[in-house]
């Protein structure tokens, strides 16, 4: 019984996958033509309390969630990344230059993602397991990116991305986990909805910034539902940072789409920890 007096028993909650990509303001993809990685140091570093407030935000919330963290982060903020996985949260990699996959070559990129996952596993003495690529840059370009993850030693992949977009995508990936490589490595899609023959982003980023809402919570509530999945969602520790510098030398469209509703993010976010449930990648996941 469910208390109702129905004598049905309601059907458990799905739960969703919240996740952080953690970089600064000044590494996205967008500025990658405009802010020279020499320059990285000389930067006023925001990082660590803009992640240290989506901490905060979790734990208010009583969630946990998977933090993809540059190894460039971890280096210059251990005391972060100890905060990260004490607090219960799952710590994995977002390489180390935050370089896009598909622009190196196979040697460098293993050498990039090895070396982020021993970073992170020294600075937060845990085994970091999970990967996702810079800008969603594994495709049909590089399909051995995912070799080179094995051989590395990661467990699982979320860096594809199956819709059609200017900077990355593939469109006619599966929806959902699914194999990779040969087989050890699962690779946990970006989540996007079936309408009208094609896939419509509902996943986080951008898109959750720029759409209503009520919009992006029914698109969600469509995958749980009608789908019967778990979605991913992702966010920046930037993106929660209106007062961050701006760049002002950057492209049109990339400082549209970097500052657009920043000062909106925060409190979507919240409404979104309310409105659904949610969990750390490998608990979502079976890996």
């Amino acid at each position: 019984m469910d208390g109702s007096g129905t004598g049905l028993i309601a059907a458990p909650r799905i739960v969703n996958a919240m996740t952080v990509d953690v970089e600064d303001w000044f590494q996205v993809q967008g500025f990658a033509g405009t802010i020279s990685r020499n320059d990285w140091e000389t930067l006023p570093r925001r990082v660590e309390a803009n992640t240290e407030a989506f901490l905060t935000m979790f734990a208010d919330a009583g969630i946990h969630a998977t933090f993809f963290t540059l190894g460039w982060v971890a280096d210059r903020h251990p005391a972060l990344i100890r905060r990260i996985v004490a607090e219960g949260h799952e710590l994995a990699s977002h390489g180390y230059w935050h370089r896009l996959a598909h622009e190196q070559e196979p040697a460098a990129f293993q050498e990039d993602v090895g070396h982020a996952r021993r970073v992170l596993e020294d600075v937060g003495g845990v085994a970091v397991r999970g990967y996702r690529a810079p800008t969603f840059s594994i495709n049909t370009r590089n399909p051995w990116a995912f070799g080179a993850l094995e051989d590395e030693g990661y467990f699982y992949s979320s860096s594809i991305y199956p819709i059609r977009h200017d900077l990355y995508g593939m469109p006619d990936a599966p929806r959902f986990p699914h194999r990779v490589g040969t087989g050890k490595l699962l690779e946990i899609p970006m989540t996007t909805v079936r309408l009208g023959g094609r896939n419509l982003p509902c996943a986080g980023g951008g898109y959750f910034r720029l759409m209503p809402y009520t919009l992006f919570r029914a698109l969600l509530r469509r995958v749980n539902a009608h789908d019967a999945a778990s979605g991913i969602f992702y966010t920046h520790p930037w993106e929660i940072d209106p007062g961050q510098p701006r760049v002002e030398a950057a492209p049109r469209m990339s400082k549209f789409r970097h500052y657009i509703n920043l000062a909106q993010t925060a409190p979507r976010i919240r409404r979104l920890l309310h409105d659904f449930s949610w969990d750390r990648v490998d608990r979502v996941f079976p890996i």
